[in-house]
Order: structure tokens, then sequence, then C-alpha cells
């Protein structure tokens, strides 16, 4: 019989495909199971996974849901089923519970099939917390229902005799010796081995049932991006990438500057310590000094060296990631990397068959991405997060700009940084110009007890030198850092210089600052979709080189909020810098002389009134002027940064402020986490009500025109990752209660459960972004 002619005995894993397919449960089962299987396997978990991928869809066997899949595409989708005859992930939680019970004894059995029942039973819905709470119900009273019990008996009744190959458990010492040999299970010393284990294994079951079912539902898209070029052409094309900037130099006849010598200096060092064993490293190199290209080369040949399966490259705002994945992109060609920032997000509740599709999975061996991105995701409970984290394990991870590591969440990060080092296999990258303090040595403040980061590796040999080697910029202090610098007094020393960046602390100081400057004066937030602050920048620079080469004489200001210094290329002669963290000044006084063309640039500090709900960054300017009235004498060396975080983070009232390590802390070694909690804490944005806006860009910049065709794919249903990857670059991320008041006007119209399109283009400035109506540039929407 066909697969478009099912008959009434034929179990069904999910509704027709486009070719009038049908997606056999047995084959759904057994694709997955041996899947989930290879992904889990770097980390020791492939019994762990392949079980969870056979048994995950058993409840499917069940005659409620096998009437109910016949008529609707989103079935499978366990959140917008109706009726209690339909659900389907509670029968394989109870069939591992079962089987290990039975093969091993109650008590150990019940213990190691713990994990499954998680995976198996949140594999729609997200993990779970074990016990009822103010998130739901919990796992443990959810699997003792009358409602799951019923769902299992129904439809074990049927997958016993149709698929009893899959429903049967593996040799008791199998059992045994997989759950013997899970060094992260067994581990007690790290505090969040086990849950992070489990995660892992959740990511391998999910990336592999979104995947076959995307195989079922879209059969082009398995192959759509198929093919990535190995590590070693990767490398290849960064040596032949490097090599030819070092020849076109010396073609220009200028000959090596002081800073081409030193960026030369800081590559040459990052190849040669690429051959060290995995672990952590620090690069520490001033701004300016290279250490993009320096870190991603340390990466790729340390990788190549040590067999390792991808990099990750996380950097901290959102805003900025556009200009690393523009580099990378023009190096080893876009499509060869993914470029994850935003993505529509939805509760499990409001998927869709979609929506499923559209989420990321990075499984390109070179990924860039944010902070929020990868950290959020070792501590998510969704599906759509967790996806991509099995492909974490034997990767180098680079976090640029390591000192922008929320404080406040530091001490759950630090510990998943410490189990990924310890049992996936990776490499750590801490790249900055300002090194934190993140060992467990720096016992800076021993009643907080941080349990830090090993001692890094540092790859500079003498950074004390290099910086010295690189010092192009003094920095200028007002006489009195309490007294606020008003714009009418801020306005003519700006007018001076023929040109200067200036950079504040909110989008409204930001709007107001713009508009108070002379006309041509260009504007950069995150009320900017990415293709807009990449275009921004990229006339930023064409106007500065045209000033330096007396191509033009007219006056040219910037004003940007604080997403400019993180790794933006910029070169300015002077930059004036509204008071904040001396992180934040030093990497401000990396966009200023920057290429060292002058004997020496300019940073001049000066003061504005930080929101209080901006806490962190008004304790990072605290603790700036308090190290500034104990006489600070040189605000960009080393040693300056190793007093401001020692100060900075000793005024932390704590390093896991929202008390994230509890829920999942298990002290009593029975694998009983409240992984819902945890995800719901463990928020870096505390915004769990946002959404991503697609902007029409092509209506602003004629040069975008291919975005037109798709937004009309998604208008009229299509979507999977690829398509949300070319998009993502014109969103901007806003708050739901901004999306309800445009949704009021018509301003905006649904795309995917969390992604949203705006209609009215009259309210995206040229300028300035995105301008709600009636409420241009509102307090509520201005802090960056």
């Amino acid at each position: 019989m066909s697969k478009a002619e099912p008959s009434d005995a034929a179990l069904h894993a999910h509704s027709q495909n486009e070719l009038r397919e049908w997606h056999g449960l047995a084959d759904h089962l057994h694709e997955v199971g041996h899947m989930a299987g290879e992904f889990a396997a770097p980390f020791g978990g492939s019994l762990w996974a392949e079980l969870a991928g056979r048994w995950h869809d058993l409840g499917k066997a069940r005659p409620g849901f096998q009437r109910y899949v016949r008529g609707d595409s989103n079935a499978h989708i366990e959140g917008r089923v109706a009726g209690a005859d339909k659900t389907h992930s509670a029968a394989g939680a109870l069939h591992a519970r079962a089987m290990f019970s039975q093969t091993l004894g109650p008590q150990q059995g019940e213990w190691l099939a713990r994990a499954l029942e998680y995976l198996i039973a949140g594999h729609h819905g997200g993990l779970a917390d074990w016990n009822a709470g103010e998130l739901g119900p919990g796992l443990a009273p959810r699997l003792k229902s009358a409602e799951a019990q019923a769902e299992y008996k129904e439809a074990m009744q049927v997958a016993l005799t149709a698929m009893p190959a899959l429903c049967a458990a593996p040799a008791a010492d199998e059992l045994r010796n997989a759950g013997l040999s899970a060094s992260s299970l067994r581990d007690r010393s790290q505090p969040l081995a086990r849950s992070i284990w489990m995660r892992m294994l959740f990511s391998a079951l999910v990336d592999a049932d979104f995947l076959d079912t995307e195989a079922h539902f879209k059969s082009k898209a398995t192959g759509h991006r198929a093919g990535f070029p190995s590590l070693q052409q990767y490398r290849s094309l960064l040596n032949a990438h490097l090599t030819n900037m070092a020849e076109q130099v010396e073609l220009s006849g200028r000959g090596y500057s002081a800073v081409m010598c030193a960026r030369a200096a800081v590559l040459a060092q990052c190849r040669a310590k690429a051959t060290l064993p995995p672990g952590v490293f620090s690069l520490t190199v001033p701004t300016g000094g290279g250490k993009t290209l320096s870190s991603l080369a340390f990466a790729l040949e340390h990788a190549c060296e040590h067999n390792l399966r991808r990099i990750v490259y996380a950097i901290p705002y959102t805003s900025i990631i556009e200009q690393t994945a523009s580099v990378f992109g023009a190096i080893f060609g876009p499509e060869n990397l993914v470029e994850h920032h935003s993505q529509a997000d939805a509760d499990p509740a409001q998927e869709t068959a979609r929506s499923r599709l559209a989420c990321e999975n990075w499984d390109s061996p070179l990924v860039v991405t944010t902070n929020v991105q990868l950290l959020e995701s070792l501590f998510a409970d969704r599906p759509s997060r967790c996806r991509k984290l099995h492909r974490l394990a034997d990767s180098v991870i680079i976090l640029d700009e390591a000192q922008m590591l929320p404080p406040e969440f530091l001490q759950p990060v630090l510990d998943a940084l410490n189990v990924l080092l310890t049992h996936y296999g990776i490499t750590l990258l801490l790249c900055t110009a300002t090194q934190p303090a993140l060992t467990e040595l720096a016992a800076f403040d021993p009643k907080k007890k941080l349990r830090g980061l090993p001692v890094p590796t540092p790859i500079i040999d003498d950074e004390a030198a290099l910086f010295a080697q690189l010092r192009r910029t003094a920095v200028h202090w007002p006489t009195d850092l309490n007294a606020q610098t008003e714009w009418p007094d801020l306005l003519p020393r700006l007018l001076d210089h023929p040109s200067a960046l200036v950079i504040v602390n909110t989008r409204r100081d930001a709007a107001e600052l713009t508009r108070a400057l002379p006309p041509g004066t260009l504007h950069l937030s995150a009320a900017m979709c990415g293709a807009h602050r990449q275009a921004t920048i990229q006339e930023v620079r064409q106007r500065l080189n045209a000033q330096r080469d007396r191509e033009a004489t007219e006056p040219f200001y910037v004003v940007s909020t604080q997403l400019i210094e993180a790794g933006v290329d910029v070169d300015f002669p002077v930059v004036f810098r509204a008071l904040a963290g001396l992180d934040s000044i030093a990497q401000a006084a990396g966009r200023c002389n920057r290429e060292g063309w002058q004997v020496q640039g300019d940073v001049h500090v000066f003061v504005r009134t930080i929101p209080k709900l901006l806490a962190q960054l008004r304790s990072a300017a605290e603790t700036t002027r308090s190290l500034h009235d104990q006489g600070l004498t040189d605000a960009l060396a080393p040693a300056a940064f190793d007093g401001y975080f020692k100060l900075f983070y000793t005024r932390q009232p704590s390093f896991d402020a929202r008390d994230v390590l509890t829920e999942l802390a298990d002290p009593d070694g029975r694998l009983q986490f409240n992984f819902r909690s945890a995800a719901k804490k463990f928020r870096l944005i505390d915004d769990e009500d946002q959404v991503s806006l697609l902007v029409p860009y092509h209506l602003v910049d004629a040069k975008h025109e291919q975005l037109e065709p798709l937004i009309e794919k998604l208008r009229r249903g299509e979507t999977d990752r690829w398509l949300m990857r070319a998009t993502q670059r014109y969103t901007v991320t806003i708050r739901k209660r901004e999306l309800e008041k445009l949704e009021r006007q018509g301003d905006v119209q649904p795309l995917l459960p969390g992604l949203y399109l705006l209609i009215d283009q009259t309210i995206y400035h040229p300028l300035f972004g995105l301008l709600p109506r009636d409420s241009p540039l509102d307090a509520a929407s201005l802090v960056q």
C-alpha cells in the first residue's frame, strides 16, 4: 500500500505532506531514535537519546490520536491538541519507567528512567518542574494522573503489537553500563552537571524529531543547506584572506604602521598557542588590536589540531552581531555560517507545524550568535531554545567582550561553562580588551564564594607590552564626576571638532542629542533593524575616509548608544563618552584613533543621569567614579581593569540574584529538577514578553529588494529556519505592550507565533528606526 493510501490499521506520526504522503509512526520513531543517538554520541549519550527517540511518540499509537491526525496538520503539536484522548507525550515516559523497572529492578530502574521521563514527556511542551508549582502541574503528578495512565494503556495496547521491536528495552547490562558511563550523571561535584546532561539529551531528541518531521513536510529542506565546508577548508580560506590583507598593505606603499605590526604579532601568537590542549584561554588585546580575526584564526587552528567540530562566536549585543557576521561571510560565504540572534519564539501552546520548522539548530561549523542565545539556551526549557545545545559538544566557544557577562547571573553562567569544559570537550576563549576577574583564585570577596573558571592560559605573552605598543588615546575626565553635563554645555565642545563620535547610555539621550546637532548627524541604536545599522556604520566609515583623505570638509557627527563599543570597526579622531563602567570607557577609546593615523586621539568623559532601572549600568558608573576618586592613574592599563572588576563584583548583591541554582540543585540526588522555574528565572533580558517585528526595510533602502519576496513567502505561509536566517537582519525586538498598541492601530500583521510584519512603514524612521505612532521615542522604549 502506498504512503498516499492509508488504511485503518496503519499508524501515522504526521498528516499528509505536499506530495500527499503519510508519515508512518514506526518509520518516524526509528529514524528519530537513530538520529538522536548520533547527535548524543560526542558526549556518550547515544543509548539514552536513541531510547528517547524510539519511545517519544509511542502515545501516537492510541486510537484517539490516529483519528485526529488524519484531519489536522497540527495534530502532532501537543499544545494544540484538543481533548484528553489525543495527547501523546506521556505514554513513552511511562513506558520508559516500566521497561527500566522491569529490567533493572524498581529502585535503580525508576531512578535511571527519570531522565527519559523528562525528555519524552517534555518533547512538545518543554522540560517541566518535577513537582507542581506556580508554573504548572509538575511532571510527577502529571504522570500519576488518570489521563496519563489512560494514554499509556491505550497506546501500548496498540504499540506492543504493531511495533514490538521499537518498544523493547535493551538488556540489563547495557542499560546499567550506560548509566555508569554517563559521567555527568555520576558527577555530584559540579552543581549543574546532571541537569545540563539531561538538557543535552533533550536537545538531541528534539532536534532529531524536528529534522525528521521537516524531512516529511518539506522534502526539499533536508538538502537545502547540506554540504558545509570542513573546518580545514574554513582555515584555508581565512589564511588566504589574511595573506591577501598583508599583500594589499605592501601594494599600497604605506608600509606597516605600529598598529599593523602589533596585529601581526597577535595573530602569530594565536596560531602558536592553538596547538595547546583544549581548555580555557584568554586573549587580552587592546581595542583595535585585530582580535576578531586573530581569535577566529586561533579557533580554526585549534579545532583542526584537536578534531573539534564547531566554532561558536558569541557576542554580547544583538545590535552589532551583523558586523562580525558580515566580515566572516565575506571570507567564507554567507551561506557557510549561521548568524543567529533573533527568531520567532513563542509559548509551546502557540506553536504550529510551521513555527517548529523555523527554530534554529546551529547546523553550520561556524555559528555567530549572541550571549543571550548561547547562555539562555543552557538554562532553557522549551524545545525551540534547547534544540541547538547538543552541537556545543566538542566545540570552540569564543566569548567576545567577556566582560559583558551579567554579574547577577555570573555564578550559574560560570557553573554551566565549567560543566561544558569538564564533560563536553569544549575549549573556551575569553576575548576582550578589558579582561574580567572570572577565576576561582581571584578571591576578591571570600564571603560570596564565587566558583570561578580554571585559570586561563594567556595567548599574549606580554600583555602590558602590547597595550603600551598600541596606546593611541588619552582619556580626559571632567573636574566633577557628580555634576550632570547638559546638552547646551556639551554642544560647543563637540562643534569644535570637524568629526566626533558621542556614546550615551540611553536611546532617549541619543535621540535628543542627534536632534540638537547639525543636519547630517547619524544615529545608531537598537531601535534600528540590523540591516539599517549596518548601512549606517558603512556610511560612517565612508565619510570618515573621505575626511581623512580630504575629499570632504563638512563637519560630521555620530551619536550612538553603547552598541557601537563591542567590535564595531570605526576610527574617529575624538570620542565623547557618557560616564559608565571603566570597561565601556576603554571600549569607547577603541573607536578613537583606531588605526594610529594621529599622534594621539582624545576621549572626553562627561556625565549624564542614568535611569534607576538600569541598575547594573549605574553600579558600573559608580565603580568608575570610586576608582577615579581613589586616584586612577591610567584608565587604559590592564591593571586598571583588574582593579575595576574586583571592585565592581564586590558591589554585587549576589552572583545568582534570582536563585537559579536552587531550582537545579537536586540535593538528594533523585534527579528532581525544576527546569521550567530555572528557565523563567534565567532571563538575561528581563522581558519574557518580547516579540520580533519584521521591518519592510526594502521600502527604506531599495538595495534590499531581496527582502520583498521573502516577506511574500512568509505571508503565504512558507517558513523554515533558512527563511528565518535570511530575514532576521530586518527585525526589531519590541515588547508585547508595544505590539498590542500597533495591532490596535492596524500597523502590524502576524506571520508566525512571535513574529509580526510592520505594515505601516511610515513609523519606521530612516534615521531613528522604529517610532511608535503618536509616541515617538517614548521613555519606555528608549533604554538600551
